[in-house]
């Protein structure tokens, strides 16, 4: 038995954006039957460029369908270009961490959401180069995907690639390919020159904060909020404690536990400040 997190499970047993879209903006589909998960994102764009509505279907797992909910809750609101910065390793953290072993679930939802973009901005299917080196004939794993994934997760062992992308889980003849690959990506880490640190992020003042939040409550999280009747109103702020009150539909709603913290607090801490905590004023 897994050990999954209560996110993660509720996820699972509760995953949101399930189906499909009309006339979708952009579709990707990756993954396979044969190899045991596959899942299809798509997403449609409302008048300001933004992510409107996302859906997804997926065959899986309880972390492929977890990962695929949380994807589009994450999603959801952002510009293309703002979406397709978001990483495997930040889905993982929306559930509160996944096992290492279904570590790839994030993978594929971070590569159907790149498929999907790919397919909005060229009309394309795939994103797959047919140039690319396939490492991994058992899951037709290529060498560039191992190496994004060694790069981005700082992996050091064939075990570790496994888990992330499946490379490696079937016959075993690719292992000493991916640990070459894994040597030379430490190599160029170690050869490359440090980047400086970054400068301190400037301190918001007491104003500054107050009209950030209620920017990003018009923007982000009202309209998905009314999308399904419901609305929020901004009671008040103290330090980093917001205070919300829930309208309309979402007002006594069972849901409305989760849609503060998963959804309200971690759009205010994306945007805003990483220790805002938002608490919910009936």
């Amino acid at each position: 038995m897994w050990d999954y997190s209560d996110k993660v499970m509720d996820h699972f047993r509760n995953p949101r954006n399930v189906g499909k879209i009309e006339n979708p903006d952009g579709v990707g589909t990756v993954g396979s039957l044969a190899c045991g998960d596959a899942l299809t994102l798509m997403f449609k764009l409302g008048p300001d460029k933004r992510i409107a509505d996302v859906k997804f279907q997926t065959f899986g797992c309880a972390s492929a369908i977890a990962s695929s909910s949380a994807l589009t809750e994450m999603v959801i609101g952002k510009t293309v270009e703002e979406a397709e910065r978001v990483t495997n390793k930040e889905i993982a953290d929306y559930l509160g961490g996944l096992p290492d072993q279904k570590m790839h679930c994030s993978v594929m939802g971070r590569e159907a959401l790149e498929a999907a973009i790919h397919n909005y901005r060229t009309g394309e299917t795939s994103v797959k180069n047919l140039e690319d080196h396939i490492v991994c004939t058992c899951f037709g794993v290529s060498e560039n995907e191992i190496r994004r994934v060694v790069a981005e997760n700082s992996l050091t062992t064939v075990d570790e690639v496994t888990n992330f992308c499946k490379a490696g889980g079937g016959c075993g003849m690719c292992h000493d390919d991916i640990q070459k690959i894994i040597d030379s990506a430490r190599d160029a880490q170690t050869a490359s020159p440090q980047p400086p640190a970054a400068a301190p992020k400037k301190r918001l003042s007491n104003i500054q904060k107050m009209k950030l939040i209620e920017e990003i409550i018009d923007r982000e999280i009202r309209p998905q909020l009314q999308k399904d009747g419901g609305d929020i109103e901004l009671i008040d702020i103290e330090g980093n404690v917001v205070a919300i009150a829930f309208r309309g539909m979402c007002a006594g709603c069972q849901s409305a536990a989760f849609t503060r913290q998963d959804f309200i607090q971690a759009k205010l801490r994306e945007f805003v400040d990483p220790d805002i905590t938002v608490v919910d004023e009936c």
